[in-house]
């Protein structure tokens, strides 16, 4: 009798997850518009979902993917939100910012020069194909 409990513990323990390791969830924000308050909306909608996960046991990958008119969020000396995208690379391991690089050599050819991003940012091929690719791999889509 005594395993029977036990096993009937077990089962609701693990139906309300209260054994259960924390869950590791995958998000991809989407910026393609150079507006301050869609750049703060999409930092904000990483830090909430950031701190939700962790005060219920859970953690968060998060990838940012800047391209068009958003790009202008990497771009140092541009961006309105430079210093905040700075300060939570530095609290927040779980964060990174992809920039597209078709975007980024449409600027440099427009510019007539090249265009430094933020030590930040990382160069994808193409913003789209990777909020596609992060997709097809499991990523929840946001795009504030």
């Amino acid at each position: 009798m005594k395993h029977l409990i036990t096993a009937a513990a077990l089962a609701t323990a693990m139906a309300t997850g209260a054994l259960a390791e924390g869950q590791t969830h995958h998000v991809a924000i989407h910026v393609d518009e150079n507006d301050p308050q869609v750049m703060n909306m999409a930092l904000n909608n990483a830090q909430n979902v950031a701190a939700y996960y962790a005060e219920n046991g859970d953690s968060v990958v998060i990838e940012m993917v800047a391209y068009g008119p958003g790009l202008t969020m990497l771009i140092p000396g541009k961006s309105p939100v430079e210093q905040r995208i700075s300060a939570m690379s530095l609290e927040m391991e779980n964060i990174s910012f992809s920039a597209c690089g078709n975007t980024l050599d449409a600027m440099q050819k427009k510019a007539g020069h090249d265009i430094s991003l933020m030590e930040e940012a990382k160069i994808t091929p193409s913003g789209v194909v990777r909020l596609i690719e992060l997709q097809e791999q499991g990523y929840a889509y946001i795009r504030p």
